[in-house]
């Protein structure tokens, strides 16, 4: 008895998947002359150029002409008469699309029945035209030969502009690339001058399942990393059940057989990485490919691919790095009985205050990073002294302000950007805008951005937290105090900035509790 499992039929397609009928070459035919009109409508009517049918629009004068032009960026074929309201109009009107329209696209063909009034040679060589026709000449063959040159060439320039468009969208997205996330623009403009460059009329997507190693958060999972217009709105699917029946069953025949696969007009491109992850490409042809277009698209798959897993392994190394420094940076803070979440709140509080003040994401995230480092110093401070309850005495006093120049000094011996940085906050996160701060008494602007905006987070955290030598504040008391040290202890800019912010500074609080800290109902 035969299983009915050892039958493996494709879905059938849905008709909100079948590919919609290419739309029409738009054809303006511009003459004074009715009959011109019915006739060349009549016997183009059965015309197919690339799959596409015909459509025209018809005007009897140059005047008319114009306002269907201005109303049309997609007019392939114009069929201009010479003579009309004017011995020249048609001249005239050739000039006015290239020169004032700057219409360089739409294939001109001249066509008069009083070749007299304008000698080709002379219209050739003094007009941006493509062809010059006398009427007598149009029999339906040479209408034909005509429309299949003219049609060529459009499509030629489209395509060298749609391709150019793609290569600047590629080059773009190539400079913004920074991490996994940023990758989809990227793999879009790639997919999309691919295409193009093979002449491809063509919707279709890239997903990618990435394998153990590259990132726990992604492991199995596939990600739709590029696509055409058709199929965008999949950009931010995470998984096969998500897609359109169709491009589940072609990838899941791919992933099975672990090849490329090519049936009728779909194409489904299949590629493993050595390191294990899958890119697998699908698209939806017009007609067939060749071997040369196969192989241009594989490339893309593997090129994608692997810099996608650059991307994700970029990625878990700078996530495990934020990671160890906050760990050990709550460590410190635990020695002096301080809430592990400080370091976290420290570390957002002074992104936010970097974005407000308008730092680019890159000088952000570093600040981010390099912010919870401030009190690192505090490792070679003994411990009768930062678990004191009460207050510090002078010697206490001046041995827990080494810790700013500790921290330094451990930090600075790095060459890592973020360590570097987080040697300058250690420094000076104490020293104030008027002068009075320490270790080294600097004043107003002469203290970096990042050492004012950490003390400022610094000093409101530690106030609404409890801490072995004062209890915490409410958190308006706290924020009233920053206020009244605008232009003493703070910088005033950044104090105005975190006056605007004080929802999001709320919410900040709300997201990073400890068990030392207010809940979010005392706030």
């Amino acid at each position: 008895m035969t299983d009915d499992a050892d039958f493996d039929f494709a879905p059938e397609t849905t008709a909100a998947e079948l590919p919609a009928e290419l739309a029409p070459w738009v054809i303006l035919v511009v003459d004074d002359e009715p009959q011109v009109h019915e006739v060349t409508a009549l016997v183009m009517n059965d015309f197919r150029f690339a799959g596409r049918r015909l459509s025209f629009l018809h005007a009897y004068s140059a005047a008319e002409a114009r306002t269907i032009l201005r109303g049309h960026d997609d007019i392939a074929l114009i069929l201009l008469d010479v003579v009309m309201e004017t011995e020249t109009a048609g001249l005239d009107l050739a000039r006015e699309i290239r020169e004032d329209m700057r219409n360089t696209r739409s294939r001109i063909v001249l066509r008069t029945g009083q070749p007299g009034q304008a000698p080709e040679e002379r219209v050739i060589q003094d007009y941006d035209i493509n062809d010059y026709k006398e009427k007598t000449e149009l029999t339906k063959r040479k209408l034909v030969t005509t429309f299949f040159s003219a049609l060529r060439g459009y499509r030629d320039i489209l395509a060298i502009e749609q391709s150019r468009t793609a290569l600047r969208r590629s080059i773009e997205a190539i400079h913004n690339i920074h991490d996994a996330g940023s990758i989809q623009p990227f793999a879009s403009a790639v997919l999309e001058q691919v295409c193009r460059l093979l002449g491809l009329e063509a919707s279709g997507l890239y997903a990618n399942r990435v394998n153990a190693w590259a990132a726990a958060h992604v492991e199995g999972r596939l990600h739709v990393l590029a696509a055409t217009q058709d199929y965008v709105g999949l950009l931010d699917a995470e998984h096969l059940a998500e897609l359109p029946p169709s491009v589940q069953y072609a990838f899941d025949r791919a992933e099975r057989e672990q090849t490329s696969q090519f049936d009728g007009n779909n194409f489904v491109g299949f590629y493993r990485t050595s390191r294990g992850s899958v890119s697998l490409l699908y698209l939806a042809l017009q007609s067939p490919l060749d071997a040369d277009a196969r192989e241009l698209l594989e490339i893309f798959c593997a090129n994608v691919a692997i810099t996608y897993e650059s991307l994700l392994l970029r990625q878990e190394l700078q996530e495990t790095q934020r990671e160890t420094v906050l760990l050990l940076s709550e460590a410190v803070e635990r020695r002096s009985r301080e809430g592990g979440a400080h370091v976290r709140r420290i570390a957002e509080l002074s992104a936010l205050l970097g974005h407000a003040w308008g730092l680019d994401p890159a000088s952000v995230e570093q600040l981010r990073q390099a912010a919870p480092l401030h009190d690192l110093g505090k490792i070679g401070i003994p411990d009768h002294i930062l678990a004191k309850p009460g207050k510090l005495d002078a010697d206490e006093w001046e041995r827990m302000q080494s810790h700013a120049s500790i921290g330094h000094e451990l930090l600075s011996r790095s060459e890592r950007p973020i360590l570097r940085l987080g040697a300058q906050i250690a420094l000076e996160h104490h020293e104030r805008w008027d002068g009075q701060g320490y270790p080294q008494g600097l004043e107003g602007e002469s203290i970096s951005l990042a050492g004012r905006i950490v003390a400022l987070a610094d000093v409101l955290d530690s106030l609404v937290s409890d801490r072995v030598y004062k209890q915490r504040w409410d958190f308006d008391t706290a924020i009233d105090y920053i206020v009244s040290q605008s232009g003493l202890h703070f910088d005033p800019r950044l104090v105005t900035l975190l006056e605007n912010r004080i929802d999001a500074v709320r919410d900040l609080y709300t997201a990073y509790p400890d068990s030392t800290f207010s809940t979010p109902a005392d706030l």
